[in-house]
């Protein structure tokens, strides 16, 4: 077993020098790659990171012992952390509060990473407006026996919507399987709103691709489709972050790209060693990300649509409380039939 003896590491960052203690740890075994080359991936990447998770609580999951070993949420920043971390209140479903990082800079990355953090997971709302969701994120989540062509093709039909409406859309590969699309949104909206906005597209891509793409909620409902999860945007939800390293044993990055790499992404190609020199030549395709606000008010009214013409809400988490709009909340095989008595 390796000692870990190395020397900390320094970098200096936002006026800052960050100490990486152990930086010798082997966090991902495929390649070897350890704590000390996590923080400086961070580093190379630092701008493009920022634009996306600049100024936004963020929930971390932290691997102490790298990805092969025990992981856990950490939900509060403890009393010891140094006094230049930024932090805010935010509260879960059933109203308990804690208190979360706000990643104003590259250094508060590095604070986390130097916890043994591989998981980011960003809220979708700047600290200082929470009633403000500013992101509508779609997750094309691949159900058993879909393939990742599947996804790319799902992406292009959701693309393809979005064009429909003026609506410009970020793509990125989930860092595993799936493929995240991202819609910056203008001010106005909260995160009810925002979810709304997420059950019309669910329905709509199951509408134009049947076939292809659900939105149902129930496991046993969604076949070998994609599933748009229209509930990653349900208040207090969290998306893993873009530029993050992943908990797998490449390393491997939930990477933003422009649509036009879509035939020729490959996640699994997609990774700590690949990415810095990836954007050193080309850029950050979400470089106009905070440049294009959209309204959502399209999809906002195709769900009040829905509502009118008596379709309920779609199915909420179970961590949920029962919501005004919504069918029960039971899955089609355990519901009472009408002539259940």
């Amino acid at each position: 077993m390796a000692k870990h003896d190395a020397e900390p590491l320094e970098l200096t960052v936002a006026d800052k020098v960050m100490e990486i203690t152990h930086p010798d740890k082997v966090m991902f075994p495929e390649h070897g790659e350890t704590k000390g080359d996590l923080a400086r991936y961070y580093v190379a990447i630092g701008d493009p990171l920022m634009r996306t998770v600049r100024d936004r609580p963020t929930l971390l999951q932290r691997f102490p012992n790298g990805v092969t070993g025990q992981s856990f949420f950490q939900k509060r920043i403890p009393d010891s952390a140094p006094e230049w971390l930024q932090t805010t209140i935010v509260s879960t479903p059933n109203g308990t509060t804690s208190r979360a990082i706000v990643m104003a800079d590259v250094a508060h990355v590095l604070w986390a990473t130097n916890q043994g953090c591989l998981g980011f997971h960003p809220w979708p709302y700047r600290a200082e407006r929470p009633e403000h969701t500013d992101e509508l994120r779609i997750d094309l989540d691949p159900s058993p026996g879909v393939t990742f062509e599947m996804v790319r093709e799902a992406a292009g039909e959701l693309h393809a919507f979005f064009g429909e409406l003026g609506i410009t859309a970020f793509p990125k590969s989930s860092g595993n399987r799936g493929l995240h699309v991202y819609v910056r949104v203008e001010e106005g909206w909260d995160s009810l709103a925002v979810r709304q906005a997420a059950v019309s597209v669910a329905r709509e891509m199951e509408r134009r691709r049947p076939d292809l793409i659900t939105g149902a909620w129930w496991k046993e409902e969604r076949g070998s489709r994609v599933f748009v999860d229209f509930n990653q945007n349900a208040p207090h939800k969290t998306v893993f972050g873009a530029w993050c390293v992943r908990s797998r044993v490449g390393a491997q990055v939930s990477t933003p790209f422009s649509w036009d790499e879509l035939p020729d992404i490959h996640p699994d190609e997609l990774s700590m060693r690949t990415v810095p020199d990836r954007v050193a030549a080309n850029g950050d395709p979400w470089s106009t990300i905070d440049d294009q606000p959209a309204t959502i008010e399209p999809l906002v009214e195709r769900y009040r649509a829905d509502l009118a013409a008596g379709i309920p809400d779609a199915p909420w988490p179970p961590v949920y409380p029962k919501m005004p709009d919504e069918a029960p909340r039971v899955a089609p095989s355990r519901a009472r039939k009408p002539d259940d008595g």
